[in-house]
């Protein structure tokens, strides 16, 4: 008697579908709208004023800037030959403020690079007694404010004769900065040793170390130093006023000061000055964004 197996029919599962809800979706959408209408409203805080600067910058001498409703942005008046009229004035001529602060800012960077970076890399990987004192006396030196020095470096600039000259405002910086190294010295303590100690075998000396090796990988920390110089001498008022004498030395900050005045200011052409001033640090931090912020994030600040 054969037994005969009957095969049962197979039930099809239908496969199980989850129904994504649009919520998350939404969610995430109205979080990109409120994050870039929060940052439309803050950049709003800073355009609106660089708009007014732009709208009086663009008026006749005659007309005031300060009109009720304000306008924030230019509608009537277009004279654009206020910024021509501001960079060759010939009381003021800010094409050449600009180039004596710009000859100031190349030799202060140069100065303070070589300089720094030679101290830092000293206390960064050399060892030698009386090291960490020095470093603490450079850093106790911080605390000592500028006007404590002012009178007594005038004095000796003055003896010496460099009064009048740009040489009080640039030789300093080739004397190191207690700050910048500070910072570069943090920044070169985290390369490893084993980069010396591999630098000895190939019969590189110090220098060659320091030049072919530790300089070429401070470059992010170097960028956040010279955009620190940059901006502190382009806005430096006190220095280029107690040392030049001569209109034709005077500096971008000294040019902004004398077109303030109390008795009938040209607000358009001070306007277009403040522009003119606020350019080349916009254009810096701009160009070198990147190598800021990753020069800031990457400083090493270990013991």
């Amino acid at each position: 008697m054969e037994i005969t197996h009957m095969k049962l029919p197979e039930k099809k599962v239908a496969p199980l579908v989850v129904k994504q809800t649009p919520w998350p979706r939404v969610r995430k959408v109205l979080g990109v709208i409120l994050a870039y209408a929060t940052l439309f409203a803050l950049s709003a805080v800073i355009f609106l004023p660089l708009g007014w600067i732009f709208t009086a910058a663009l008026k006749p001498d005659r007309v005031s800037p300060f009109s009720i409703p304000v306008q924030w942005f230019p509608t009537q008046y277009w004279h654009w030959e206020n910024f021509v009229r501001t960079l060759v004035e010939t009381n003021k001529p800010f094409l050449i403020f600009t180039r004596n602060t710009l000859i100031l800012v190349a030799g202060n960077i140069i100065g303070t690079l070589f300089s720094c970076t030679l101290v830092a890399y000293a206390f960064a990987r050399l060892r030698f007694r009386g090291s960490e004192l020095l470093f603490n006396i450079l850093i106790i030196t911080m605390l000592i404010p500028y006007q404590a020095l002012m009178i007594p470096q005038f004095i000796m600039f003055f003896k010496i004769g460099w009064y009048g000259t740009y040489l009080p405002l640039i030789v300093p910086s080739f004397t190191g900065n207690a700050f910048f190294i500070f910072l570069m010295r943090q920044y070169m303590r985290t390369f490893p040793k084993e980069l010396d100690d591999a630098s000895r075998i190939d019969g590189c000396n110090y220098f060659q170390t320091f030049w072919h090796i530790i300089l070429p990988l401070s470059k992010p920390v170097m960028a956040v130093c010279v955009v620190f110089v940059f901006m502190g001498q382009w806005n430096n008022l006190l220095g280029p006023l107690i040392y030049l004498d001569r209109t034709s030395m005077f500096t971008v900050a000294i040019g902004m000061a004398n077109y303030v005045t109390r008795a009938n200011p040209q607000w358009n052409l001070l306007m277009a000055a403040n522009l003119i001033m606020m350019m080349p640090s916009v254009l810096l931090y701009f160009f070198a964004q990147k190598q800021l912020i990753g020069g800031i994030a990457s400083v090493g600040l270990k013991g």
